[in-house]
């Protein structure tokens, strides 16, 4: 019976995938949200695939470099859809491309903090109230995070995304994953699909891993494009901003397996592992997603003379981008996390879609102090504040804390701010 039950979804992931790849096979066009939803569907479905199979590599290589992988692997569909608009911005450098590369990227990260780890708090507090404590050797993920946000900072301030920002970010990447190849292998538990494919024997086992990335990624390169235009496409038919489509739904579609697996690891009360795969999801996309950006660009345009376009609105998306990395950085420097902090990056996430400009002027405030071309400035000074305001407070237990290698000591903070950090460690 147990077999059966976990075929069953590899069966229905599987499924998913043939509409979209019968659609890139048979010479017929339907409307653009029936594209969208028939190749999204693929992109959902191999995204299971690809998730799961990453999972079962745990089997045969270290717990931390198998999460870095599946961190890695799992967002191809993210890296898929932005490197197409990305690559059709050198080919069109007057469209709109490169706004769209922006609006995917940005939007695959926000959505990280600000919806995933807030709800994989949540869920592991319904189950066992207490925060997630993070193991030690999440150091190196919080260290390198810190590290490509305090550079992200920079590109909004000189300008531009050029070339050596990009080798900078993928070396910061490329550093990281060396660390964490070195760490020890572990024994994982399995479950669902990997649980299955973790029976087989060695040989047979990594045969299927194997056949499961290269299907999976063959379904999601061959639906990137059709996706990506439908959803401009549909955005323009159903008269709804397409940059909005592009930065919110096209990264629910693609992350969903992703935001899934961390929360059934929560609700098993493996939080602290969710929580782990979801901190290498971001640190992947924060540094090498962001730094294949100019690389490709340069490669379609021919070109890396020229840096690709963006104006004060793109920029102010990166910005805000930077500034909510670094408050999830600051709130992770305790090793974990609780319902407050949860909350705190819940609720400024949220606070993007408020319509700042109406409400300023009803407040007797210049619109554009709080929203400059778009983009929620006022709260990019909100998370620099919080981020500020609560590392300040607890600067002398973190630096005494990361000096003596412990991570299971409560740190003192006033109740009115977040984080109350104590509570015992899951892993």
């Amino acid at each position: 019976m147990a077999p059966a039950k976990h075929l069953l979804p590899l069966i229905s992931a599987g499924a998913l995938t043939v509409p979209g790849l019968v659609l890139h096979v048979l010479p017929v066009t339907p409307a653009p949200p029936v594209i969208a939803l028939l190749t999204g569907a693929a992109i959902l479905g191999a995204s299971f695939l690809l998730l799961w199979a990453c999972e079962t590599a745990q089997k045969d290589i270290s717990q931390a470099l198998a999460l870095a992988v599946v961190a890695l692997i799992a967002v191809l569909p993210e890296y898929a859809v932005d490197m197409y608009f990305t690559w059709q911005a050198g080919q069109n450098p007057q469209g709109d491309y490169a706004r769209y590369a922006i609006a995917n990227m940005t939007g695959a990260n926000r959505l990280i903090i600000g919806i995933a780890w807030a709800m994989v708090v949540g869920l592991a507090w319904l189950k066992r109230r207490e925060a997630i404590q993070l193991g030690e050797e999440r150091r190196t993920e919080i260290i390198f995070l810190g590290l490509a946000t305090v550079y992200a900072f920079l590109i909004p301030v000189k300008g531009t995304l050029v070339w050596y920002d990009g080798l900078v970010l993928i070396g910061l990447f490329g550093w990281y994953i060396v660390i964490a190849s070195q760490r020890p292998c572990v024994e994982c538990e399995l479950a669902g699909p990997p649980a299955l494919l973790g029976r087989l024997p060695r040989r047979l086992r990594r045969l299927a891993t194997a056949g499961l990335f290269f299907v999976a990624a063959g379904v999601i390169l061959a639906n990137a494009e059709a996706f990506s235009e439908s959803l401009v496409a549909t955005g323009k038919v159903l008269g709804i901003n397409e940059f909005l489509l592009i930065q919110w739904l096209a990264p629910i579609a693609s992350e969903a397996p992703e935001f899934t697996v961390a929360a059934m690891l929560a609700l098993r009360g493996q939080a602290g592992i969710a929580l782990g795969s979801l901190l290498s999801a971001k640190l992947n996309q924060w540094t090498l997603l962001v730094g294949m950006i100019p690389g490709v660009y340069g490669l379609s345009l021919g070109s890396f003379a020229s840096p690709i376009p963006m104006g004060s609105f793109q920029l102010n998306e990166i910005l805000l981008t930077a500034a909510q990395s670094l408050l999830a950085v600051v709130l992770l420097l305790g090793l974990r996390l609780d319902m407050k902090g949860a909350l705190l990056l819940l609720l400024l996430f949220l606070g993007q879609f408020i319509p700042f400009g109406p409400l300023a002027v009803q407040l007797g405030i210049r619109a554009e102090l709080l929203a400059a071309a778009g983009t929620h400035i006022g709260l990019v000074l909100l998370y620099l504040f919080f981020a500020g305001y609560i590392f300040m407070l607890q600067r002398r237990e973190i630096l005494e804390r990361w000096r003596s290698g412990r991570g299971d000591q409560p740190l003192a903070m006033p109740k009115a701010v977040t984080i109350p950090l104590k509570g015992k460690r899951l892993d």
